[in-house]
C-alpha cells in the first residue's frame, strides 16, 4: 500500500509541477507579446525606412547616364550598377512587406521569428554585395587598375560618377537600417530559447572529455 501511495503522490506532484511550468510559460508569453506591443511602432517605421532608400538609390542609378565629345556611358552598361537597381528594387519590396507585417498585432511563435530572421538575413546579405559590388567599380572609375593597364573614366564623366557615388551612399544607409533590423529578429528569435537549467549538468558540473594519448 505504501508503494502505491508514494506512486500516486509522485504522480500529484508531477501534474502540479508541469501545471506551474505551463502557468509560467503562458506569463513569459504574455510578457513577451507586451513587450512586443511596446516596440511594434518603432519597428514599423524602422522597417519602413528603407522603402525610402532603396527607392532613392534606384532612382538616382536609373537616371545616370551621360554624354560628351568623349562618348557616352550609361549605368545600364555595367553589371554592378545594374544589380545595384535590382538590388534596391527587391529590398524596397521586402521592406513595404515587412512593415505591413509588423504593424498587423498577432500572436509571436516560433515560426514566425524564424521566417523573419531568415529574410532579414537574406536581404540584408543582398543589399550589402550590390552595394560592395558598385563601391568597387566606383574605385576602378576614379583610380582605375596600373596592373590591367585600366584607365580612370571619372576625370572625363565627372556628373556620372557623381551620381553613382550618391546612389551607392544611399544603399550603405539602407544596409545600416537592415543590420539593425537583423540585430532586432535575431534578438527576439533567440530570446525566446531558454538556457538549459544547470541541473541538466548533473551534480559534477560540466564534465571534460578525457582522450587516451
Amino acid at each position: 500500500m505504501s508503494k502505491m501511495a508514494e506512486e500516486k503522490a509522485a504522480a500529484v506532484g508531477g501534474l502540479g509541477g508541469a501545471g506551474a511550468a505551463d502557468a509560467a510559460q503562458q506569463q513569459q508569453l504574455a510578457a513577451g507579446e507586451a513587450a512586443a506591443a511596446r516596440v511594434r511602432p518603432v519597428e514599423t517605421l524602422l522597417r519602413a525606412a528603407p522603402l525610402g532608400l532603396c527607392v532613392a538609390a534606384m532612382t538616382v542609378m536609373l537616371r545616370n547616364q551621360q554624354s560628351n565629345e568623349y562618348g557616352a556611358v550609361a549605368y545600364s552598361d555595367l553589371g554592378g550598377f545594374k544589380y545595384l537597381v535590382y538590388a534596391n528594387g527587391l529590398c524596397a519590396a521586402y521592406s513595404l512587406v515587412s512593415a505591413f507585417y509588423t504593424a498587423v498585432p498577432r500572436p509571436a511563435t516560433v515560426s514566425r521569428s524564424w521566417l523573419v530572421f531568415l529574410l532579414d538575413q537574406v536581404f540584408t546579405y543582398l543589399i550589402l554585395a550590390a552595394g560592395a559590388a558598385a563601391a568597387e567599380l566606383l574605385y576602378l572609375a576614379y583610380n582605375g587598375d596600373k596592373e590591367v593597364t585600366w584607365s580612370e573614366a571619372c576625370g572625363v564623366f565627372g556628373s556620372f560618377c557623381r551620381q553613382a557615388r550618391t546612389s551607392v551612399a544611399i544603399t550603405f544607409g539602407t544596409v545600416l537600417c537592415f543590420i539593425l533590423l537583423s540585430l532586432i529578429s535575431s534578438y527576439r528569435l533567440f530570446s525566446a530559447y531558454e538556457a538549459p537549467p544547470s541541473s541538466a549538468l548533473g551534480s559534477k558540473g560540466v564534465e571534460i572529455a578525457a582522450y587516451p594519448r
